[in-house]
């Protein structure tokens, strides 16, 4: 009976101990699975991300546009199982709009609770502001924080010109109108000067800003920082403009120490959220689908019928006719090119209200004008998102619209006409070729470019560009409903950046192409809180046409030629290109008498 019981008590405690040990790997089990790892998604920023639609990849991957990034990023705010982002920022190349595009849209990310870590191996100023919209920052003991400020350069030709015997003609409306300078001068003007001056004081206040609200420093210290530059990563974390010196393997124990959880793993998705290309073309399914990537079709889906809002973009220099790429680098925007996209999205009923996304310095005035004339008659809300450049011509379009968005950092204003053309006969001279001209009429020269303007000639171009100021200054007046006289004075050739053009009333809000899109959805009577479609004009060229030329008769054939050019020379040196595009004016003076053109850029450093 006792060994019975013995047995029973046995039994009993080893039931007990197995049940016991079965609930503690249980709750090991529970326990790891508790154990949520940090997700963030990386994504890395190269390259200059330009405005637009995509054009698909044909043999490589496609070139990410700017609108296509900020999906990303907004992907991840909105992405439940992402934790956060590594910002990668390696080489990108972005102007002041895009950049405040990209810091908006950080800064929604982080208002989601969501922590963002910036990454470089070395950075300049723009760099180091995108990073700054960041929680923390990273940089390796290798690297350099180049944050030096602000330095405009202007070329001028004038004494190339005269070693090569060719006289510059220009003429100008308004003393700030400055594009003509680099060719009848040898130095800034007192009025060119004084223009760049409160340019760039904007600019350094900007920066000064930016850096000081995120850094937690007084401008006098932001100030001092950037006289002494540039910076190691050792000097950069001294001086508190980097939280941590490390390498891109170290970034995952930065993350738990940000999110301050240093028991969970990290897990880094490379390349969160980017289109895959798909170049798989074996077998008669994948000829079909170069067929149809060659000809353009994945840019030619079905728009729906689903109310939306137009997002047509305006980049480049104005010319009359069809857009095309400028050799010296840069996109031309064609006339017809864009007034065609203007009628179709006013034609398309499921589009409420377009919005006009400018990033251009002008040029023709009379391409400007027609275009300007499109956005009139196009029967809907018009609302206008400025990017990097919106002066000039690109200041004359945006005021067929019902309101105008700018970004801080926008360059715009410029309300003159330069024009004018370089006249090579001494230069023919020199080389021993000869002239004969038999004319008829006064004025017959005045286009030619083998002699300079007779003094009618000279008179009758500058009442033509006095015409065409007159023409400017008054529908700018209209547009943003002030007196003449006031917005005159604005007027003139002066550039302003969109902060200081706030100020003056030459645009109504400081704000993204996000905050343009909403405004627009507004007028055009689209649901409030509702994801807003966007259907974005003009398309973008197919791929046969970008390597054999538009099949249009009038197109010019070395577009392509252009384009590759001009990205093999951005690639070279991104200081040239600019440089010979200022050149490049020349070419388009010899086209287009007439210009609305802004006489420079800056590149920041």
């Amino acid at each position: 009976m006792r060994e019975c019981r013995s047995l029973v008590v046995a039994c009993f405690a080893s039931l007990l101990l197995a049940g016991t040990a079965c609930q503690a790997a249980k709750a090991d089990k529970d326990a790891k699975k508790e154990v949520k790892p940090l997700r963030f998604g990386e994504i890395e920023l190269k390259g200059a991300y330009p405005e637009g639609a995509a054009a698909s990849g044909l043999f490589s991957a496609n070139v990410e546009t700017l609108a296509e990034l900020i999906t990303r990023i907004d992907k991840a705010t909105a992405d439940e199982k992402i934790d956060g982002v590594v910002l990668k920022i390696n080489g990108a190349t972005l102007g002041w709009a895009k950049v405040n595009e990209l810091r908006q849209a950080i800064a929604h990310l982080r208002a989601k609770g969501k922590t963002a870590i910036a990454y470089f191996d070395s950075a300049e100023t723009h760099d180091y502001l995108l990073a700054c919209a960041c929680n923390q920052i990273v940089m390796p003991e290798s690297g350099e924080l180049a944050m030096l400020g602000l330095r405009a350069e202007v070329m001028f030709y004038k004494n190339l010109l005269d070693w090569l015997h060719v006289k510059a003609e220009m003429l100008r409306v308004g003393e700030f109108k400055s594009a003509a300078e680099p060719f009848d001068r040898t130095e800034m003007s007192k009025e060119f000067r004084l223009e760049m001056d409160a340019i760039l004081d904007d600019y350094v206040r900007q920066i000064v800003d930016g850096v000081g609200e995120s850094r937690k420093m007084p401008g006098n210290k932001v100030m001092e920082i950037i006289d002494n530059g540039p910076y190691s990563a050792k000097q950069a974390y001294a001086h508190g403009l980097i939280d941590h010196v490390g390498y891109e393997d170290q970034v995952e124990g930065f993350i738990k120490a940000a999110v301050q959880d240093e028991k969970r793993p990290v897990e880094i998705t490379k390349n969160y959220g980017k289109k895959k290309s798909d170049n798989d073309f074996s077998g008669f399914a994948g000829m079909m689908k170069m067929m149809n990537l060659l000809m353009g079709g994945e840019s030619q889906k079905r728009i729906g019928s689903k109310p939306k809002v137009a997002v047509v973009h305006a980049v480049g220099t104005i010319v009359s006719g069809k857009s095309t790429a400028s050799f010296f680098g840069g996109e031309s925007l064609g006339s017809e090119t864009f007034i065609k996209a203007i009628k179709q999205a006013a034609e398309e009923k499921s589009v409420k209200a377009i919005v006009l996304r400018v990033d251009s310095p002008g040029g023709s005035a009379l391409a400007s004008d027609l275009m300007w004339r499109a956005l009139q008659k196009a029967g809907k809300p018009i609302v206008v998102s400025m990017g990097d450049v919106a002066a000039s011509g690109g200041y004359y379009i945006s005021m067929g619209a019902n309101h105008i968005f700018a970004e801080p950092g926008t360059l715009t204003g410029s309300i003159g006409v330069v024009g004018g053309k370089v006249a090579i006969g001494g230069l023919l001279d020199k080389v021993g070729i000869t002239t004969s001209v038999i004319s008829r009429g006064k004025n017959s020269g005045i286009m030619s470019m083998v002699s300079g303007f007779t003094p009618t000639e000279r008179l009758s171009m500058q009442h033509m560009l006095d015409e065409i100021y007159g023409q400017f200054t008054r529908k700018a007046a209209e547009g943003r409903k002030m007196e003449y006289s006031q917005l005159e004075k604005l007027a003139r050739g002066r550039v302003y950046t969109g902060a200081m053009a706030l100020k003056l009333n030459l645009v109504d809000e400081l704000g993204t192409l996000d905050d343009a899109v909403r405004y627009a959805a507004k007028l055009g009577g689209l649901p409030a809180g509702e994801k807003i479609d966007r259907w974005l004009l003009p398309p973008p060229v197919s791929p046969l046409e970008a390597i054999f030329g538009s099949m249009d008769s009038d197109a010019e054939s070395s577009v392509a030629l252009n384009r590759g050019v001009a990205q093999a020379l951005r690639q070279f040196s991104p200081e040239l290109a600019e440089s010979l595009q200022g050149a490049w004016l020349i070419n388009l003076l010899a086209r287009e008498p007439r210009l609305t053109l802004m006489p420079f850029r800056i590149r920041v450093h």
